[in-house]
């Protein structure tokens, strides 16, 4: 089932609210305030509204960051009753931080392929995946928590302090021991149903935001930082707390507006495009060339482009709306399959601000 299947998010709330079986193995919630996912009978005391999203597979739940409830287990509730996937899910409990790999899979009596498949199938990602994803974000949690390097390393189970601020450079281009306490800048994760997303923020202004898998993001992140000098540090200012609460109402379909006061890292014309792009109605796309019409630079369609691909921050200033020439999905940082969700997202928003109009024309 894919996540535009899903009821509405009020809907399922209810559900959760009524712990309905009826959505059991269809729906999962995951818990902004706790980073906790859940099943919808979980017997745990409910969450605010406000604090919910909603997925349909486990493994959409931890590649967006959250950790599977103790409670509910709907890592173990989603792999039925084949043994080998609950054998596996709980030598993961048993050991979260270890540095699985392709040969303890085999020690422990599996195919590799085997097991690749069913994990897939039953959770959307490959049991590796789960692995990684697991020990990456313990490891980045500690680190917002104020613990030192070596605390956050134990934490994600890497074998040595190198091997830990190697991983984490490859995500932000930043060692974790290169961070400062002093720092105007700071980092923190959010999560969203498309994948969790790393938010720099001052106390007044949102500066980057993108998805963490995004393979450019060490580079945005050191091109911010030589417009921006002062160095990074973790934590989580009230900005942050907006930008995340608004893109909670944007992925649950409530609204695609954004007030997060937004810095614009980029030249005059950069900016100029930026804010075209946050021009463009919801549910509605343009072409590069039409963009460059309606700033009135015909035939800077190239410029535009690349002031696009500038863009650092994702989903608020949205540069998945424009398309290529022909309608054809074009080049996305964050990936051509979010793209076509973000654009699934807003037609919705869209579609749903026009039906009270119709009834009333009706």
């Amino acid at each position: 089932m894919m996540m535009f299947d899903l009821p509405d998010s009020q809907t399922l709330y209810a559900a959760l609210l009524a712990r309905d079986a009826a959505y059991d193995g269809r729906a999962y919630v995951g818990v902004s305030s706790t980073g906790i996912f859940c099943r919808l009978t979980c017997p745990a005391r409910k969450p605010k509204y406000e604090n919910c999203q909603f997925f349909d597979t486990p493994g959409a739940c931890i590649e967006a960051g959250f950790r599977a409830c103790k409670r509910c287990h709907p890592l173990s509730a989603a792999a039925g009753n084949d043994p080998m996937v609950q054998s596996l899910l709980a030598a993961l409990d048993q050991r979260p931080a270890y540095r699985w790999a392709e040969g303890d899979i085999v020690a422990l009596g599996h195919d590799p392929s085997t097991v690749r498949r069913a994990f897939k199938r039953q959770f959307g990602i490959t049991f590796l995946e789960m692995a990684r994803q697991r020990r990456l974000r313990e490891g980045f949690t500690a680190l917002g928590a104020g613990e030192p390097v070596i605390a956050a390393q134990i934490d994600a189970g890497f074998d040595s302090p190198s091997a830990f601020r190697a991983a984490f450079a490859r995500l932000v281009g930043i060692a974790p021991g290169a961070f400062r306490k002093d720092a105007q800048l700071l980092v923190d994760w959010i999560d969203t149903p498309l994948g969790a997303m790393l938010a720099v923020a001052c106390q007044h202004r949102l500066h980057l935001l993108e998805f963490a898998d995004r393979k450019a993001l060490p580079r945005e992140v050191a091109k911010l930082q030589k417009r921006q000098p002062g160095g990074l540090g973790f934590g989580r200012p009230a900005v942050t707390d907006q930008a995340a609460e608004e893109l909670a109402r944007y992925f649950s379909g409530q609204t695609a507006r954004f007030e997060t006061p937004l810095a614009y890292h980029g030249t005059a014309f950069e900016t100029e495009v930026w804010r075209a792009l946050r021009d463009i109605p919801v549910g509605q796309t343009r072409s590069y060339g039409a963009l460059a019409r309606d700033l009135g630079r015909a035939g800077a369609s190239r410029a535009v482009a690349r002031a696009n691909g500038a863009n650092q921050i994702a989903v608020m200033i949205p540069c998945h709306r424009v398309l290529g020439a022909d309608g054809s999905l074009t080049g996305y940082g964050g990936g051509l399959w979010r793209k076509q969700r973000l654009i699934e997202i807003e037609r919705s928003l869209a579609a749903a601000a026009t039906e009270p109009a119709q009834r009333a024309k009706a």
